[in-house]
């Protein structure tokens, strides 16, 4: 399979995936589920599912100003505004194409600020090492405080087990994570070569944020961004009354499946509704109110990145052209 095959693979097959699981979701669906499910939508509170995008705005406002604290050390201060729209471009080419949207943002910094593509690259990288950090303690704490409820659904075993398995991800695995990694630093396969750097990498733009002049405030703003992320979430719950009352915990569970959904499909085109619904339903909520919530918040979501990343798709050239009269 030669490199152009492999990459038009890499960039249909996330959204046949998505389209395949609408379809197969959908088909699953009797009469009186669509119903349940049009209802949903129709008495929805859409006043919660406003807050929840004004959340959406302010995480992408932090987002491009913490960016600035990644490239003044490298001599460059880009205008806000430029940044702000190159964020949101990102987001939008995200959906259609995966990982282009963070070349874009790059491309559209060295255009417009003429900052240098590798160096304003490099910060985006640097950036998504501290939110994997970030999203992997989301995770760790909600797999922690819910591991009974979440081993008892995927193995079908008692609860009283679930020490184990706390034991087993939170011991075991790094344990054994750490002596593979050890050995695997002395191997000559290419591939692993390859590997092991791109994980020196991680662990040396992880400590970079801690020496850079102005760390606490990358750290705040890094904080500030996932809990806009969570308020998101937390918001549209109160948009229908069969999840206005989930605990915090659901919150927690349903957010990170929904955000490890955007890892599968375009956007988590498809997945991010059926995951969040299994997620929910783990909480006694009813399968088609759920199915309701994931699609409603995730089209809340699509929306905001479509109409925001298509107007500064528009404006950025305008804006810029403006400045230089």
């Amino acid at each position: 399979m030669n490199k152009k095959i492999k990459k038009t693979v890499f960039l249909i097959l996330p959204i046949a995936l998505g389209v395949f699981l609408i379809w197969y979701s959908l088909s699953k669906l009797s009469p009186s589920d669509v119903e349940s499910i049009k209802t949903s939508f129709k008495t929805a509170n859409y006043w919660w599912v406003l807050v929840s995008l004004i959340f959406g705005i302010l995480s992408h406002l932090s987002r491009a100003y913490r960016w600035q604290f990644l490239l003044e050390p490298l001599g460059y201060k880009p205008r806000f505004a430029n940044s702000i729209m190159a964020v949101l471009i990102a987001y939008l080419l995200n959906l259609f194409i995966p990982r282009s949207g963070e070349f874009a943002r790059a491309a559209s910094v060295k255009k417009y600020e003429n900052i240098p593509f590798e160096k304003a690259f490099g910060t985006i990288v640097a950036e998504r090492v501290a939110d994997v950090i970030i999203l992997l303690l989301i995770i760790g704490v909600a797999f922690f405080f819910q591991t009974e409820l979440i081993s008892s659904y995927i193995f079908k075993e008692d609860q009283s087990s679930s020490i184990y398995y706390k034991i087993v991800v939170f011991v075991v695995l790094p344990l054994v994570g750490f002596f593979i990694y050890r050995f695997l630093k002395k191997s000559k396969n290419p591939f692993i070569i390859k590997v092991i750097s791109f994980v020196n990498g991680l662990i040396d733009g992880a400590k970079s944020i801690f020496t850079m002049k102005k760390k606490w405030e990358f750290i705040f703003h890094t904080i500030f961004i996932w809990v806009m992320y969570v308020l998101m979430f937390y918001a549209v719950t109160f948009a229908l009354p069969e999840t206005t009352n989930l605990p915090f915990a659901a919150i927690i569970v349903g957010f990170v499946v929904g955000g490890l959904s955007m890892a599968l499909t375009n956007g988590g085109l498809g997945t991010y509704p059926l995951l969040v619904a299994g997620a929910l339903v783990l909480y006694k909520v009813e399968h088609n109110p759920a199915l309701a919530f994931g699609w409603i918040m995730w089209t809340a979501q699509t929306i905001m990145v479509i109409l925001f990343g298509s107007l500064s798709l528009i404006l950025i050239p305008i804006y810029n052209k403006y400045l230089e009269k």
